[in-house]
């Protein structure tokens, strides 16, 4: 491990030196042309630079949390695995886009005359849509399993989450005012997320004790305020073309890095003290098998009613309200 972090971290820094105005061809290699059409509302070459820059970003995120991993049994990794792919996952779609891959022309519904965005076709990356498709419900799954919400409840959030995305993708290959149908759709769906992370998901979390409830609502803020502005995001670049393909990387980008990278760090140093077994998360070996067997005879002499940890390390009995 010791030798492997700074190889990679290595290409890592040559990707960004890669990124320079004066190395990075990908423009060149890969034209502004997909699909027999031509694409005349697309980066420039600073553009890429910056998705190169978010690239490595995310990529030595990813690896320093795998690094972090090391100090934590396997059984106790479960949120490191999490935070690793989602950094992991939008560092291999930043590289995309700075490589000027991943996106399909799509004609605009208002022609802005605004610098760098003069045209009638812009350009839309899907593979942004592809990324946050894999994230977002890992991130989602990070706050869910940390607040100790059924299972019911979590597939339910992650089904708003899924359809928030796929409604922004529809919405931004959509050329007509139709469009703005997709993105209430979606503004809808993740306002459904955002009930059960504050209401539902705050309130099982405090009953898991203060330091579970304490990082929950850090980095569950954290969420609810930079998605707020995603939509915004979306109505200036792919819905409104208010603002230039450039500008459009520099928003979603900063977003991003505060979503992923600085939402996973903030999670895992709030979890470095909580014992997954009380999240009802541990997982394999005898540990686990006891802990189960300790559960099954407390339910089979439960009443119905919840109860909180079992001890301080013990399994949580989880809230059944959805």
């Amino acid at each position: 491990m010791a030798v492997l972090l700074p190889t990679v971290l290595a290409v890592y820094s040559a990707l960004l030196f890669a990124g320079s105005a004066n190395a990075n061809n990908a423009l060149d290699v890969n034209d502004n042309t997909q699909n027999n059409k031509h694409v005349e509302i697309a980066i420039t070459v600073w553009g890429s630079d910056w998705y190169y820059t978010v690239c490595a970003v995310m990529g030595a995120t990813a690896l320093t949390i795998i690094a972090m991993s090391y100090k934590k049994p396997r059984t106790d990794r479960i949120f490191f695995y999490m935070c690793a792919a989602i950094c992991t996952t939008a560092s291999i779609a930043y590289f995309a886009m700075g490589s000027n891959l991943g996106w399909t022309p799509i004609d605009v519904e208002w022609v802005r005359m605004v610098a760098g965005g003069e045209g009638r076709n812009r350009e839309i990356f899907y593979v942004r849509y592809i990324d946050w498709f894999i994230t977002t419900p890992l991130l989602l799954m990070d706050l869910t399993l940390t607040a100790g919400l059924p299972w019911p409840t979590v597939l339910w959030v992650l089904f708003l989450d899924v359809g928030m995305v796929v409604t922004g993708l529809v919405g931004a290959l959509v050329k007509s005012r139709y469009k703005w149908g997709f993105f209430a759709f979606g503004c809808a769906c993740m306002f459904g997320v955002f009930w059960e992370l504050a209401f539902v998901g705050r309130r099982n979390a405090k009953r898991l004790g203060d330091d579970v409830h304490r990082v929950y609502v850090r980095c569950g803020v954290l969420t609810l305020v930079i998605w707020l502005l995603y939509p915004v995001a979306w109505g200036v670049c792919e819905g409104g073309n208010v603002i230039s393909p450039n500008y459009e990387a520099i928003f979603y980008g900063i977003l991003d890095v505060i979503a992923k990278p600085v939402f996973s760090l903030a999670l895992l140093f709030g979890h470095w003290n909580i014992n997954p077994e009380r999240l009802g998360l541990k997982m394999g070996g005898p540990e686990h098998q006891a802990a189960e067997a300790e559960k099954s005879d407390l339910l089979r002499h439960d009443d119905g009613g919840s109860a909180g940890p079992n001890g301080t390390n013990g399994t949580a009995q989880l809230s059944h309200e959805a």
